[in-house]
């Protein structure tokens, strides 16, 4: 048996038995595990709040080899959600980064670019600001996954848009002109794909005092999540609260 601490984030919990909770974590070492919490619903000692959804945590853990579960023996909080005020605003963003990593990162795949984007992003959701950390986590991990196309230039013809809007179909990757654009198509400003341009140059708290009303690259934001549910060939649950606060 192999004993471990790993930096980590709470993404979900399931209930089993009558107190355990299998756990899904993204680890700084060994990317996405699960493991089973034993009377995890009785042991505040050993957890206490710390298996809350989006909850930084010094996990400690064992595995066996060829066991896909590993025991969770106990976790320490480095920085909870809980310690500020959690509105429905606030905890559709935090639920939104639990599903898409859920969804995207396979198991024991270390990506330490997610995690740190993470991290950033937990930092800067806050109840009075959630639309710039959202979008800025929607577009970089399009970017991470490798699944974000040139928001310069045209994916069919490679003609540069030079501050001409661009448009984009639910339905199909990449961002074209006018001349390629298909029927039902949305539309990209100019000011979303410079805007887009600076996310991709400068690190999140960069935009931590720019005033970021729900109207700000509502665009963008929408062509990403798109993007991301096309190739998670299906609707993110999150999404759809997101969309019904005006994001």
């Amino acid at each position: 048996m192999i004993v471990h601490q790993a930096e980590a984030v709470v993404l979900r919990t399931w209930p089993i038995h009558e107190a355990d909770l299998i756990v899904s974590l993204f680890t700084r070492d060994q990317g996405k595990i699960k493991g089973i919490a034993k009377s995890a619903s009785k042991s505040r000692r050993r957890f206490g709040g710390a298996l809350e959804p989006m909850t930084h945590v010094l996990a400690n853990y064992a595995e066996k080899p060829r066991q896909e579960l590993v025991r969770l023996d106990s976790f320490e909080i480095v920085a909870s959600p809980l310690s500020n005020s959690v509105d429905y605003t606030r905890a559709a963003a935090l639920a939104f980064y639990a599903e898409v990593l859920e969804e995207i990162l396979p198991d024991r795949d270390p990506h330490d670019a997610v995690f740190r984007l993470l991290l950033a992003a937990l930092e800067q959701t806050h109840t009075q600001n959630i639309w710039m950390p959202v979008t800025y986590f929607a577009l970089w991990i399009l970017r991470l996954m490798g699944w974000m196309p040139d928001v310069m230039r045209c994916t069919v013809g490679g003609e540069p848009f030079a501050g001409r809007p661009a448009y984009w179909h639910a339905h199909a990757d990449g961002l074209v002109c006018i001349e390629h654009k298909r029927l039902a198509g949305s539309t990209l400003s100019p000011e979303s794909q410079a805007l887009a341009i600076r996310i991709f140059r400068q690190p999140m708290a960069a935009f931590s005092e720019e005033a970021w009303p729900r109207s700000r690259a509502a665009d963008l934001r929408r062509f990403a999540i798109q993007g991301l549910e096309r190739h998670l060939e299906r609707r993110l649950t999150t999404a759809v609260a997101l969309a019904k606060l005006g994001g």
